[in-house]
């Protein structure tokens, strides 16, 4: 950062007192035979003021335990929100895959096809639909590969309402009630003293 501004301040701050205030917060992992993989994933649209860039993240669970995560800025500029969620799916099936393989490498059979839950119905319908239009062509390398792995059954895209989407609390500024609801379901808690 070579030119720091009350912005830049103000993040500095909130990341404090989050570190501050969540010391003793720790990832709860339990025994769970369900080996069914779970992806939650989000995007905020030209979240960042500097270069209008997207946030993307994604929460993968092994069952009811959170097993990998990431929260990145899009490398770039998307145009469109249905973009942006579409390039959040593209990252989180790349992840997805590299687990599948992990798991397989380690003799785990995951028996279903993993589910990947998109707050955005366009981006969602790609996932499926052959046809591209005008307004959607520009998106087209990630679009083969997500709806590549959707046709061979390696992968399930499912529409889920942006209430019940985890993936949030990693993309945007929420309340401090929702981001506890959302950090709670991220299987994050408080230890005991």
């Amino acid at each position: 950062m070579h030119d720091p501004k009350e912005p830049h301040w103000v993040a500095v701050k909130r990341i404090l007192r989050y570190l501050k205030e969540t010391i003793f917060h720790a990832l709860l992992i339990q025994p769970d035979h369900l080996l069914q993989l779970q992806t939650f994933n989000d995007a905020d649209w030209a979240s960042d003021q500097d270069d209008i860039r997207s946030i993307s993240a994604y929460c993968v669970y092994l069952g009811k335990n959170l097993i990998s995560w990431s929260c990145k800025q899009q490398p770039t500029v998307a145009r469109s929100s249905t973009e942006a969620k579409y390039k959040a799916l593209a990252n989180a099936a790349v992840e997805i895959q590299w687990l599948k393989t992990l798991f397989s490498d380690l003799h785990v059979s995951i028996i279903h096809p993993p589910i990947l839950w998109c707050d955005n119905i366009g981006a969602t319908y790609l996932t499926s639909n052959p046809l591209f239009h005008a307004r959607t062509k520009h998106i087209e390398i990630d679009f083969y590969y997500v709806r590549d792995q959707v046709l061979n059954g390696q992968l399930n895209v499912r529409l889920i309402s942006t209430e019940d989407q985890y993936a949030d609390a990693l993309t945007k500024p929420l309340s401090s009630q929702r981001f506890k609801l959302l950090r709670d379901h991220l299987r994050v808690h408080s230890l005991p003293l």
